[in-house]
């Protein structure tokens, strides 16, 4: 393992510090499990951070993190950026959120505009989840048809119909051709599961068949072109094809969920795959580390939230959608994210999966890396999986993952358990061979955990 590797571990061989500690003990008073959200990471107990600078996380504790969560893909230039921290100084002290509009909701809308294929009209909102709910709430709209098409295990947000069988078990996603709609929480209308037809990913014969035969009541289908919690899984171009095919041929809409995936591409991933949807949901990076969502589109579908001549198909408001705090930050996140950014950021990604993977061969460890562009995601197997089922973990699998995510933090850096790693534009090509670094270490120390996999191909 390489001196700098050793000389980031946490000192004492603790994961948390003592600030955090005491911090935990505060929070459970207040929150139900002492934390605010689920997605935070505990293990037991989560890092409470004081700052982040660039590519770095430092916690209450004073100890430096190299940062692969990126809060959930969204700080894609990091922490503290500086253009964003100007333009949020300058704004806040012209107004934080008015009912008006502001120009820079204007100039953001026209930058998505005029970059993203498919994206012909935007309406602002104030997070992923409701981008992808109004998307499909205009599908709705637009089609007259209110049930939805979506992928077995892909995350789109707090929405009833977008969560079912996100969490799908082997014990009860039902068969393999027609796989169960499954309630994400306990009390899930069961009318919910009624409307919500479960497709699997890369199933280019099953999308054919189950689209052509529930076309008539649906909307539209709900497409993450490399869903993260599905385990960032490449689409083959088959079935994207059959994705579009199918839907154009009966009527039904294609929306993408780029929330997440926006960042895989100046132009985002449905146009990098292949795919032209009719709805395009985004988030995340274009609000340059402050909450919103987005939904766009054809021109015509959009026209379901036209209120110009009265009441629209679909009313759409929200008290914060279209801040000029977040229109501000975004615009000066997306505008220094052009070409040569995105370049650099495929370099970097590279560098992480191409070495990760030869640290794997050299090994003979039977682990696999997934991802593209500036995205990464480590299976405990040894081929990548080709849609959810495949990449669903046994227990010994969970284990080797949990047990890669504190090694990875007892050596100075934060990788999401069980969810996507994430690159930032300050890391630097030390940063991208630390990472390496660190999991060859892994590997190398952790063979007894590695030989209790089942070997999975």
């Amino acid at each position: 393992m390489s001196q700098r590797v050793a000389g980031s571990s946490v000192a004492g061989g603790e994961r948390v510090g003592q600030k955090s500690k005491e911090n935990f003990v505060r929070a459970q008073l207040v929150f139900p499990d002492g934390t605010s959200r689920i997605t935070i990471e505990r293990d037991p107990i989560p890092l409470y951070i004081e700052r982040g600078a660039g590519s770095y996380l430092i916690d209450v504790d004073g100890r430096r993190y190299l940062d692969l969560n990126c809060n959930f893909t969204t700080l894609i230039h990091g922490h503290a950026f500086a253009p964003v921290v100007e333009a949020l100084t300058h704004q806040l002290q012209r107004g934080s959120c008015f009912a008006n509009p502001t120009e820079s909701e204007i100039e953001l809308a026209e930058l998505l505009c005029g970059r993203i294929p498919q994206v012909e009209r935007v309406r602002f909102v104030n997070t992923g989840t409701e981008a992808v709910l109004f998307a499909i709430k205009a599908a709705r709209a637009f089609t007259g048809r209110s049930q939805i098409a979506k992928f077995e295990g892909a995350y789109h947000g707090a929405y009833d119909w977008g969560e079912v069988s996100l969490a799908a078990t082997p014990d009860n996603w039902g068969d393999h051709t027609a796989p169960r709609s499954t309630a994400f929480y306990r009390g899930t209308p069961a009318s919910v599961l009624d409307e919500v037809v479960v497709l699997r990913f890369n199933d280019v014969e099953g999308v054919r068949r189950l689209l052509s035969l529930h076309a008539h009541k649906l909307a539209a289908v709900v497409l993450d072109p490399m869903a993260s919690r599905a385990g960032l899984i490449p689409p083959t171009p088959e079935f994207i094809a059959a994705v579009q095919e199918t839907s154009r041929k009966n009527g039904v809409l294609v929306i993408a969920d780029e929330v997440l995936n926006l960042r895989q591409s100046f132009v985002g991933a449905s146009a990098r795959y292949g795919l032209a949807p009719d709805l395009l949901a985004m988030g995340k990076i274009i609000g340059g580390g402050l909450p919103i969502g987005a939904i766009g589109g054809r021109g015509d579908v959009m026209k379901v939230f036209d209120a110009s001549a009265g009441r629209p198909l679909l009313p759409q408001g929200g008290t914060f959608s279209a801040n000029p705090l977040s229109m501000t930050a975004g615009l000066a996140a997306m505008r220094r994210l052009d070409h040569a950014a995105f370049e650099y950021l495929d370099m970097l990604g590279n560098i992480v999966r191409d070495g990760i993977g030869r640290a794997i061969s050299n090994r003979g460890a039977p682990l696999c890396v997934a991802g593209a562009t500036s995205l990464f995601r480590i299976h405990p197997m040894v081929k990548i999986p080709n849609d959810y089922r495949e990449a669903h973990p046994a227990p010994a699998g969970v284990n080797v993952m949990r047990q890669l995510t504190r090694f990875f933090a007892e050596n100075g850096i934060i990788l999401p358990h069980g969810a996507v790693a994430s690159l930032s534009t300050p890391m630097v090509r030390a940063d991208a061979e630390f990472i390496v670094d660190v999991f060859a270490g892994f590997l190398d120390s952790n063979q007894d955990i590695l030989d209790a996999l089942e070997v999975r191909t």
